[in-house]
């Protein structure tokens, strides 16, 4: 008969204390029983609660009981068997195969399959989840009670074959019948065959399904004595039922980075006071990161318990990278970002930089824009390299086996994958540093499946994202130890932090991931929303066993307030209904005011410093805003061009510059401009995803025809195409800067009726360009254009709008010539009096700071 003793919380009870009561009532109840205490199993629910359990018996002295977990022993009494093909393996990344290949023929399934592909793939992983908390709900079960387990769940499945639901119900019945066929017997068998001289059990943060089963049998039969050590506390007879043994403290944070901090300062607080170690609780990842990084700035050592995604590691990250290159449609991001990676670290970084520099300054986005032949000697062998490297990866669909060989071998020559974290456990992840027993299911898979590039990329991802990593870490010497609220219980901490008491993290339970609803899932001994909110609020309770138990959260999620976590509003209830309140949390920080530093208009010393020439927009700068001169032509500052970005204007602008200078150089004059014209657009196109070019095209397709009927027209006034894109260079200036030069690129030259015209094509604004020529003084292009040409008399300059929606405009500069001579005598006395050392202040307004890159180094937005 099963017994049950009811530990509670003793008055001044630390865990230590706890800890020898629990040896002392399973040495009493065990004498009582003339059980021999070397022969009983006493399972706990973690077993982070070995240690403590062990000393609190080593203390009492004597022989001790089996201390272990279900599952350990489970494992211990003999190893689970192998799953051969078609059987659940546990791996969920290998099961998924398994489940494709059991739905290839259910016709019901098959339009999804078709129709969705990105929705079947969710399918078969909820498929697989299901599949397996079946697997470990049935190994919960006695095995003569399994059979009849397995029939309740499929009449409870048969019951509901109509109505909304259907597929997932389908999806379901697969699940159980991939289960029930599966002769092989779980690794628990063993632990109702095992016969202790007494069962005990240690509840404590809610039921185990396995250990009740256990105590039940054992205890229904009369074979064995069975006792359950209930050492659950009721959290809203918290100071009612029982006096917590921690101080209970809580704090309020304004926002994010205040409660990392505060968090932060909790813990260095705790250890100032010599409670260590400190237990920081893992209910808000996000704000842990944030934690760990500002104990690590103080030097605190930290062990997690609760490792990370294996895909965040950079072994994951730099193989990620890799196979976007060589799969994901050759993205020259993607290139970069695994020829920088960890496992490219001994690759040059001068041939790297100058290869990223090329394809910024030309804004080849593919792979197939580059060619090694025109890059500089280190960035072509950087570029070569890179592609041999990725060369076994090259091909079409191929076995999984045959992508993780290819996948090998293309690792091969970089650097090791175990010196880089995470690349040990990445390579035990993905296969490549173990090899499949013969027969099992994970051979199976790795032979049968056959993948497209895409699809092995996503199933690397997946495979990485369901993974863990946990680095080694010294777990004896951290002060700190940061773990989830489970796995903290009972165990003898000094304090317990926990941020994130909100409703958002502390509380809430998501619900099933599988395909059973929440009746179903209890049903069939699946723990249900109901039990999990339970589990946590016993969770909660136990910690009141600790010296100190610190409650901290965020008023705010963004802009939206965020209220206190429900079981934080139960347990000041109960403090509230005992004529207690929880203490505030208090912050041992001093404000401290950083030194006022005012900031006043930037001025640049050049100290008499000059560049070798002048642009165009160099010069449109210099009359802007000096300090922006000084910026971008004196010290030569540029922001780098992003690889990854949306086609804008400015492309379109660049590319009809090349169309129309490769029209006017192929037509002959008597063909069919409008065909020609097609032909330079389509080559110039070629060079461009046509994809994100499509609106421009659109575009492009409307000022085709208007751009024809405006050269018709001024050829007929004798107006005729000399060159375009001309480079022109000129020194105009007297000394001391006779050595400066002038240079710039003229987007066209013609001829009308003997005089130069210089035209400037424009795709913007025709109303702000009709302004600029009106103020002559204000148009810096057109005279920059006139004085490389020589300034002389007769010379003609103009803007050539070409707007798709109102046509052609020509918008001429009246007297260009006189324009540019005021512009080199105005340049001539500025120039030269920041030769002789004059700074160059910061005099930019409106626009013009704007989108000014180097508002950081004049930090306008900072004078007083």
């Amino acid at each position: 008969m099963q017994q049950t003793i009811s530990l509670g919380l003793a008055p001044g009870e630390d865990i230590a204390a706890f800890w020898q009561r629990v040896a002392g009532a399973c040495a009493g109840w065990l004498a009582g029983q003339g059980a021999p205490l070397r022969d009983a199993v006493l399972l706990l629910p973690f077993a982070q609660q070995l240690a403590p359990a062990r000393r609190a018996f080593l203390a009492r002295g004597g022989w001790q009981p089996r201390i272990t977990t279900s599952h350990s022993l489970a494992a211990a009494l003999g190893p689970t068997p192998l799953a051969a093909p078609d059987q659940l393996s546990g791996d969920a990344a290998i099961d998924a195969f398994t489940a494709d290949r059991l739905l290839a023929d259910q016709s019901w399934v098959q339009p999804l399959r078709r129709g969705s592909p990105r929705d079947y793939r969710v399918a078969v992983a909820r498929l697989v989840g299901t599949a397996q908390a079946l697997a470990r709900a049935a190994a919960q079960v006695p095995p003569d009670e399994r059979p009849a387990f397995l029939d309740v769940a499929r009449q409870r499945l048969a019951a509901l074959d109509a109505g909304p639901g259907v597929l997932e119900r389908a999806l379901a019945q697969v699940a159980l019948a991939w289960v029930a066929t599966d002769e092989r017997r779980p690794a628990t068998d063993a632990l109702f065959a095992l016969r202790p001289s007494a069962w005990i059990w240690l509840r404590a943060g809610g039921p185990d399904p396995l250990a009740q089963a256990l105590l039940a049998r054992a205890g229904g039969a009369g074979e064995v004595p069975a006792l359950c050590l209930d050492a659950d506390l009721d959290l809203d007879q918290a100071w009612a039922g029982f006096t917590p043994a921690a101080r209970v403290e809580a704090a309020v944070a304004p926002d994010f980075e205040t409660l990392a901090a505060q968090s932060a300062t909790a813990v260095i607080q705790h250890l100032n006071a010599g409670r260590r170690p400190v237990a920081l609780l893992a209910q808000d990842r996000v704000v842990i990161r944030r934690v760990r990084a500002l104990l690590a700035r103080q030097g605190v050592p930290v062990h997690d318990e609760t490792g990370w995604t294996l895909a965040t590691t950079p072994a994951a990250a730099a193989v990620m990278a890799l196979l976007r290159a060589a799969l994901a449609g050759g993205a020259v991001d993607d290139w970069l970002a695994w020829m920088k990676s960890a496992l490219a670290a001994d690759w040059p970084a001068d041939g790297l930089a100058a290869l990223e520099s090329c394809c910024r300054r030309f804004a080849w986005r593919q792979a197939a824009q580059l060619d090694a032949a025109t890059l500089p000697p280190a960035a072509g062998a950087a570029w070569q390299r890179a592609r041999r490297q990725l060369e076994p990866l090259a091909g079409g669909a191929r076995s999984l086996g045959g992508w993780l060989t290819a996948l090998k071998q293309a690792l091969h020559g970089l650097g090791p994958l175990a010196g880089v974290a995470g690349g040990e456990a990445l390579g035990e992840a993905l296969w490549l540093s173990r090899s499949p027993w013969a027969g099992s299911a994970h051979e199976a898979a790795l032979a049968q499946a056959r993948l497209r590039p895409e699809e092995f990329l996503a199933w690397v991802d997946d495979t990485l994202e369901s993974a863990q990593f946990e680095p080694a870490e010294e777990a004896g010497a951290a002060e700190v130890v940061i773990t989830p609220l489970a796995r903290a219980l009972l165990r003898p901490f000094g304090a317990v932090v926990l941020p994130g008491a909100d409703a958002a993290t502390l509380g809430p339970v998501n619900p099933q991931a599988g395909l059973l609803a929440d009746a179903d899932a209890v049903a069939l001994g699946l723990p249900g929303l109901a039990q999990r909110r339970e589990a946590e609020a016993l969770g909660l309770a136990q910690l009141l066993r600790a010296p100190v138990l610190t409650l901290l959260r965020c008023a705010f999620a963004g802009a939206e307030p965020l209220p206190p976590s429900p079981l934080l509003e139960r347990l000041a209830g109960a403090a509230a209904r005992a004529g207690q309140a929880l203490a505030r949390w208090p912050d041992g920080r001093t404000p401290a005011a950083p030194p006022s530093a005012p900031q006043t208009r930037a001025a640049a010393d050049a100290a008499g410093r000059l560049p070798a020439a002048l642009s165009a927009s160099a010069i449109d700068a210099l009359r802007n805003c000096p300090y922006q001169f000084f910026s971008r032509a004196v010290l030569g500052l540029r922001e780098a061009d992003e690889l990854e970005q949306e086609t804008t204007k400015r492309d379109y602008g660049t590319w009809l510059h090349a169309v129309l200078k490769r029209f006017h150089e192929t037509r002959d004059g008597g063909g069919d401009d409008d065909a020609v014209l097609r032909a330079a657009a389509e080559a110039e196109l070629a060079l461009l995803d046509a994809t994100d070019f499509l609106p421009f095209s659109a575009a492009f397709e409307r000022l085709r025809p208007l751009y024809l009927a405006w050269l018709a027209e001024a050829e007929a006034g004798g107006q005729r195409y000399v060159a375009g894109e001309v480079a022109r260079e000129a020194t105009p200036f007297a000394a001391p800067l006779e050595a400066l030069r002038v240079q710039g690129r003229i987007d066209r030259i013609d001829d009308r009726a003997g005089r130069m015209l210089l035209l400037d094509y424009k795709t913007g604004n025709a109303k702000a360009l009709k302004d600029k020529v009106a103020a002559k003084l204000e148009d810096t292009q057109l005279a920059t254009y006139a004085l490389l040409s020589g300034a002389g008399p007769g010379l003609q300059a103009a803007y050539l709008v070409l707007d798709d929606g109102k046509g052609i405009a020509v918008l001429p500069h009246e007297d260009v010539s006189d324009t540019a001579l005021a512009l080199r005598d105005g340049l001539q006395a500025d120039l030269a009096a920041v030769h002789a050392g004059v700074p160059l202040p910061a005099l930019g307004e409106g626009r013009v700071c704007d989108y000014c890159e180097a508002r950081g180094l004049c930090r306008k937005d900072d004078w007083t």
